[in-house]
């Protein structure tokens, strides 16, 4: 699944372990969803749209 994490992560000037710890997740967590090794949860793509205040179908985006 693509997504735009990276995008808005970077948008906002946030390094990778800012957002994992926004998140309450690691930085390898964040790293591994923005190069799409990792498809996160409903919980975290959710809590994911709410940090960067979007919805999780405009941030991650079925194939």
């Amino acid at each position: 699944m693509d997504n735009d994490v990276k995008e808005l992560r970077v948008a906002a000037g946030l390094s990778q372990r800012e957002l994992a710890e926004a998140l309450s997740v690691s930085r390898q967590t964040v790293n591994s969803i923005e190069t799409g090794r990792y498809d996160p949860s409903l919980p975290l793509a959710i809590a994911i749209a709410r940090h960067f205040a979007r919805t999780v179908e405009e941030i991650f985006h079925v194939d």
